[in-house]
């Protein structure tokens, strides 16, 4: 009984070290607004979704914001641009998250995050 708990210990702790090193291609958001709005009004949204999830979001200029998430020694910037009717997320850089810049690829952990700021900010808009 020893024995299959220590190995489904050595299991599970395999996987999970396994799992939590994988790269994926960098996910990038190009997404159109369903209905038109103000530019501020897309900005006001992108910048309450962010806050919403720990992001901090700055307007480098009119149509042009930075996000920058940070998690414990994980750093992740993206460059978000904005019209009336769409806006869309890039990579910028990042800290710790295994980037790539020749296979385009990165943490996957990085998407998941890209994933809920685009979810988070479609719900606003």
């Amino acid at each position: 009984m020893k024995k299959i708990l220590k190995f489904t210990a050595l299991l599970l702790i395999s996987s999970l070290v396994i799992t939590g090193c994988k790269t994926s291609t960098v996910y990038n958001v190009q997404h159109k607004v369903s209905h038109k709005k103000s530019s501020e009004t897309v900005y006001r949204a992108i910048r309450s979704a962010g806050q919403s999830l720990g992001w901090h979001i700055s307007k480098i200029r009119p149509g042009v914001a930075q996000g920058k998430l940070i998690l414990r020694s994980h750093v992740a910037i993206v460059r978000i641009t904005y019209t009336r009717s769409s806006y869309n997320i890039r990579y910028s850089s990042s800290k710790n998250l295994k980037y790539d810049s020749k296979k385009n690829t990165i943490h996957s952990n990085y998407n998941g995050w890209i994933q809920n700021l685009e979810k988070a900010i479609d719900v606003r808009l």
